[in-house]
This record gives structure tokens, sequence and C-alpha cells, in this order.
């Protein structure tokens, strides 16, 4: 099956290789979108931000590449208009958010060790009641969810200082 502008929507995409940044034009083809599809979809989906360097050159990451690829799949594949990704992208990112926020603590393991544990967030003053026990554990998932959230802005910073460090040693 092809679209009007030629694109082959049932053969299968390239695997991603394992890079840190990819051109413009490598994102092109391995997602199967014109360059300047990709420029115009920067300004309609607001999780989608290469990195620009000298000249206005994008360099796109892993998870951009990603992120295309689902874009292109809702656009080209599922009929969705550009709004109606934008909406589907958003929901997507806020299940993963409330995944982190309702998901119980992972089981511990040896690995786990340095972790904070249930006991040291109890206060057995005020676990003498069922509903009092309670809190403490809520209060420990909450923590915990933010944590993990923390985690990924973090990452995220990073990711940004190490593209601004590359920009100035050019």
């Amino acid at each position: 099956m092809t679209t009007p502008q030629g694109y082959i929507l049932t053969r299968d995409l390239p695997a991603i290789p394992a890079k840190r940044y990819f051109t413009i034009g490598e994102v092109s083809q391995l997602c199967d979108v014109r360059s300047y599809v990709l420029r115009y979809w920067e300004q309609e989906f607001a999780q989608l931000r290469p990195m620009k360097r000298r000249g206005n050159r994008r360099y796109y990451q892993l998870h951009e590449v990603e992120l295309v690829r689902q874009i292109r799949s809702l656009l080209y594949e599922q009929g969705f208009t550009i709004a109606g990704a934008r909406l589907q992208l958003e929901q997507k990112m806020a299940e993963d958010v409330s995944v982190f926020e309702l998901s119980p603590p992972d089981a511990p393991n040896e690995s786990d060790a340095h972790d904070v544990q249930l006991a040291d967030v109890v206060d057995p003053s005020t676990s003498d009641t069922p509903e009092n026990a309670a809190h403490p554990v809520a209060a420990f998932e909450k923590t915990t969810a933010s944590v993990r959230i923390q985690n990924l802005n973090i990452q995220h910073v990073v990711d940004e200082l190490s593209a601004i460090s590359a920009l100035l040693k050019v």
C-alpha cells in the first residue's frame, strides 16, 4: 500500500544502528520520512527537539529517532491527524509518568542494598492503628516514584549538558 507521497507503509523499517547521534538524512532513511517533513514535525511536536549545531545542522539521539517512528506510525499507518497524534503522544507520556507513580517499588535484590528500606521510613510510634500503618507505605511509594521521575529528569539534563559541551568544543 502506498500513500500519495509515495511512502510504502507495509515494508519494515531498517534497524536503528547503535550510534549516539544521527543526521537528518540518516533519520530520514531510518524512518522513511523526507527531511522537510522531519523539520515540519519539529514545529508541531514539542517532544521532538534534535540538537542543532553550526548552520542549524540537526543531530538526533536514539530516543528522538524512536519518537519519529512513533509519529510516523500514528500519522501514516494509524491515520491520525497532527493534532490527534500530538494528543496520543501526550497521553502516552502521561501514562508513562503514572506508571512510575502507581507501580510498587521493585523487588529488592543484592544490587539494591543502597536503596532506602521500608523499615527506614516507618516510624514505629505512629504505627499503632491500621490507618497510620498504611500511611508510611504510601509515603514510601510516593517518594520512590518521585525519585524515579527525578532520575529521568536528571538524565535528560545530563544529555542536554553533553550536547552543549560538544557544541562548545567545536
